[in-house]
């Protein structure tokens, strides 16, 4: 297998006093997605944060198209091709749809090309067309979700991380939004990584995923693997079988390469 686009070896980031990523590492390969599956506090919005240089790691590399790029500046990681979507979706609520994705393109001055890849966003998001003089922050949840994607597309991401994409929407909303990623990953080979609570959209969506705990890799494997792991459908997916087994913790780790 060719080079990983995104590798991440023995990542450790701190809240203050508090260690949230013990040693992480992890692989992404371009044109495939990957998903990281976790509960609340388990680290993941950190891991997302700490490869776009929100933060900064205490110790380890993350090697981007094999170069360390661990504390770098975020306005330097996104030139260098990492777009990251958010949780919440921080759109800019008083601009229009339209200025939000010009806002997108910020890095770059190819007129021409940036007015085809708006197109290109409105043809997956046809809502977001419909509505494209309409100011952000009236726009619904979905709405919004859909915006902060469509903006980090503009970009052309070599690598596109999206926090919780599924946060706060319908079931039926994080379907429509969900299928969206797995075309556009088919259409247009955009590299994702994907951290999500909900991981049957996840697990559906990705190649290969990794479940952290308590800011550790506990579990990696493809999609397919995790999805029929008994652990992982115990307590991500829901489908405890006869009591004792849905009650138990675990008991052992697994860890499959």
């Amino acid at each position: 297998m060719t080079a990983p686009l995104l590798e991440i070896r023995n990542l450790e980031t701190f809240y203050g006093p508090i260690m949230a990523l013990r040693g992480v590492s992890l692989e992404v390969h371009e044109g495939r997605v990957v998903t990281v599956l976790g509960a609340n506090g388990a680290g993941k919005t950190t891991l997302l944060k700490t490869i776009s240089g929100i933060m900064d790691p205490e110790k380890g590399e993350i090697l981007f198209q094999g170069q360390n790029i661990a504390g770098w500046e975020p306005h330097r990681i996104v030139r260098a091709g990492i777009v990251h979507v958010p949780e919440g979706r921080e759109v800019f609520p008083l601009l229009t749809v339209e200025e939000n994705l010009a806002l997108g393109a910020y890095t770059r001055r190819d007129k021409a090309e940036i007015a085809r890849d708006r197109d290109l966003v409105f043809s997956y998001f046809p809502i977001l067309a419909e509505r494209r003089a309409q100011e952000a922050g009236t726009l619904s949840g979905g709405q919004q979700q859909m915006l902060a994607i469509g903006r980090g597309l503009m970009l052309r991401p070599k690598l596109m991380l999206l926090d919780e994409p599924s946060l706060g929407l319908s079931p039926l909303l994080t379907q429509e939004i969900f299928a969206i990623l797995k075309r556009l990953n088919a259409d247009v080979g955009v590299t994702m990584m994907v951290v999500e609570q909900n991981a049957a959209v996840a697990l559906d969506l990705a190649d290969d995923g990794y479940v952290l705990e308590l800011g550790r890799i506990v579990m990696n494997g493809t999609a397919d693997r995790l999805a029929s792991s008994e652990d992982i459908q115990s307590f991500y997916l829901g489908h405890a079988n006869e009591g004792a087994r849905g009650e138990r913790r675990w008991k052992r780790r697994k860890t499959w390469r």
